[in-house]
Parts: structure tokens; sequence; C-alpha cells
């Protein structure tokens, strides 16, 4: 990522839509995010999908993919997948982007093009806006890392990813399942 121009959230919201091409604010900076690899959307989806049935079926909250979110006054955020509470999904208007506020959960799946710092930066705004847990998927080095305020876990390749937001419902999913480079799995 790379930031080219400084912008007021009134700004960005004024930006045009056009096909293909996505962009951020990070802290007042623009900036415009790669367009994602066939297999980074198959992981998207299969962590989506899966967080979906659990969500839909205990009435949670919504899980929704590419959504922006207000971070802070100058920061708009869009993670590959996010969780937003039944409570938060209530106070939000549905025709309105970006949503104000954090998910519950962010997910990011990382791109080839994406930096260490600015992946790090992503997971503090997040963190510092609510969000509870925030997942950082790697698939060309096959882990997961899971962040919360208190700590940072690794799952590795062989492992489940397994999260107690949901508590007392349970999710999980294989590695092996979200790695899969078999588009059917």
């Amino acid at each position: 990522m790379s930031t080219t121009t400084r912008l007021t959230f009134q700004d960005f919201e004024r930006l045009p839509e056009q096909e293909g091409i996505h962009y951020e604010l990070d802290q007042g900076g623009l900036v415009m995010e790669a367009s994602p690899t066939f297999l980074h959307n198959l992981i998207r989806d299969r962590i989506a999908a899966r967080l979906s049935q659990l969500v839909k079926s205990h009435r949670l909250g919504v899980i929704i993919v590419e959504m922006d979110f207000r971070l802070a006054p100058e920061t708009v955020r869009n993670p590959d997948v996010a969780f937003i509470s039944a409570e938060h999904v209530a106070s939000i208007n549905l025709d309105r982007s970006p949503v104000e506020g954090s998910p519950a959960l962010a997910i990011e799946v990382i791109s080839p093009s994406n930096l260490a710092e600015d992946t790090l930066k992503k997971v503090g705004q997040y963190l510092s806006a609510g969000t509870k847990v925030v997942w950082i998927i790697h698939p060309s080095l096959r882990v997961v890392e899971i962040h919360t305020a208190k700590d940072v876990r690794h799952v590795k390749e062989g492992s489940l990813i397994e999260d107690k937001l949901f508590a007392p419902h349970n999710f999980s999913i294989s590695l092996d399942t979200l790695f899969s480079a078999d588009p059917y799995v």
C-alpha cells in the first residue's frame, strides 16, 4: 500500500466509484488497494460462507465482505470479511457507506503487495476502534494470526482456527480447507 494524497473524510466520501478500484482512508491518507487474486477471493469467500452459516443460524449479526467501516474521523478501512453484531446492525443506516464504527471481527487476507507495517497499523486501528478480534490470513505462509487487545495467537497449517467470539456457539475451520488450491473445497 502507498499513500498518494491527503483527504478529509468528506473528500473521501465524494470520490467517484470506479470498477476494479478500491480506496481506504488511512488517517487522512488516500490508499489504493490492489486487485485481489483468485486465491485471495477463494479464501475470503470460504471464511465468509462458514461464518455466515453460524451467524445466521443463531441470529448473532451479519457477515459481510468488502464493506467500508469508519474507524476514526479520518480513517476508513475495508476488511475482506467482517462480522457485525446484531446490536450494531440495529444501529446501522443500511443505505449508507461507510458503516460508522468498527466490526466485532475484521478479517484481512494478505496479498503479496501488502506491507507488514501497513498491516500492523491496520490491526491497531481496528482494535483501537473497538474491534474485538482481527484475523490476518497469510496464504503464502499458510498461517493465520489472531489479534486481540491482549495478545496475538498464530495458527499454523494442519490446525483449526477456533474463536470464542461467538460463544457459546462454536466456530472452527481447518487451515487445510482454507488454503486449498482446489476451488471446489
